[in-house]
């Protein structure tokens, strides 16, 4: 094993994969301060590629908070946040022995990952899920040019950093980074595709259009923008978050359906006219993606994140006037959106990520 990794540091990843003979799998590694039971896009995006992953023959550990002592992130005291994992990284990473190193999020696990990567001259691949500078700016007033010099600082070792649209890699390519690579996103056709007569009880009998909002409601995804539109019919809001209890005395009106997952979700999706996105910081949205394999078009601001996925499909309407993007959107055949989805793959996506992997060279044992 150790010959053949030697020899896959300077042979390209496809070659690997796709060699004559059997070829051993990969150990990767991914850290990740974001994981499991947290719902949010960067853990259902990692969820999704290491089951990807895992089916192409790999093995797959992640290091997360619940493997360290932790405490509560401030104002998200859901997400827990490892306590000097520095040691304990180490000792992982050297019990793990990967073949490769991926450090998804810019937090104590991830620093403590980039540390040791550092420290042994090995390789390691980054991702940029999260627009952090414009969170912090929204809740603890942070000039964005100081905390986007911390994440060009952060990222600036790395072999390649991982992004999901063009319009974040450009952005991202203006703010001095680089070894920008994409890492598209993918939707589970199977499970959110148009299901008729399917309309959860709670949905079956509130006055038509329903404008569905799906995601975390919390200040950073702009769900104010939504609320406050006069629109016919019925607005719904499926998801929990810090803002939800606040946002339900403000808008009596509207129905908050709380988390769902599984079939549950997606016959949410499903039973809906449309589908409002009014988020202005997303780096994808995988929200806008099962909506549209839901066959329900989408309406949300011309920023990236929906401008990338919606493309020139004509499978909603971006506008800054948000109430016209939804009047537009809702005429939009379902044909239409469903198949804009179906041309997003996760298999095609995990095979961007394999070839963006930073590959560690190790010594040739005789």
């Amino acid at each position: 094993m150790g010959a053949r990794a030697a020899i896959l540091h300077d042979a390209s990843l496809t070659d690997y994969l796709t060699g004559i003979d059997a070829t051993p799998p990969l150990r990767i590694a991914i850290v990740s301060d974001a994981w499991i039971p947290q719902v949010n896009g960067v853990v259902r995006t990692l969820g999704r590629t290491i089951k990807e992953l895992v089916e192409l023959g790999h093995h797959v550990d992640v290091i997360a908070p619940s493997d360290f002592r932790s405490l509560p992130c401030p104002t998200y005291p859901e997400i827990r946040l490892a306590l000097m994992p520095k040691r304990g990284m180490a000792r992982q990473l050297d019990r793990l022995q990967p073949e490769a190193i991926h450090i998804a999020t810019e937090g104590p696990l991830g620093h403590a990952a980039r540390a040791y990567c550092q420290a042994r001259k090995f390789p390691f691949s980054t991702a940029y899920h999260t627009r952090f500078p414009e969170y912090v700016a929204e809740r603890f007033a942070v000039p964005k040019a100081l905390s986007y010099a911390l994440l060009r600082r952060f990222h600036a070792p790395a072999q390649s950093i991982m992004v999901a649209t063009r319009s974040i890699a450009e952005d991202l390519a203006s703010r001095g980074f680089r070894n920008i690579r994409a890492w598209s996103r993918g939707v589970d056709l199977e499970l959110f595709k148009p299901r008729v007569n399917e309309i959860p009880d709670l949905l079956r009998n509130l006055p038509r259009p329903l404008h569905l909002y799906v995601g975390r409601v919390a200040v950073e995804k702009n769900i104010e923008a939504f609320l406050s539109l006069d629109l016919p019919g019925t607005k719904v809001v499926v998801g929990d978050g810090p803002q939800r209890a606040s946002l339900q005395r403000r808008f009596p009106k509207t129905v908050f359906a709380g988390a769902k997952h599984g079939v549950e979700l997606a016959q949410h999706y499903a039973a809906a006219d449309v589908f409002v996105f009014p988020s202005l910081t997303d780096t994808f949205g995988l929200v806008v993606l099962e909506a549209l394999a839901s066959g329900i078009p989408v309406a949300a601001f011309p920023v990236a994140g929906p401008k990338d996925v919606l493309g020139n499909s004509g499978a909603g309407a971006l506008d800054w006037d948000l109430a016209r993007a939804v009047q537009r959107a809702i005429a939009v055949p379902p044909a239409q959106c469903r198949a804009h989805a179906e041309t997003f793959s996760w298999r095609a996506a995990t095979d961007q990520f394999l070839t963006n992997l930073a590959l560690i060279s190790k010594p040739v044992q005789v």
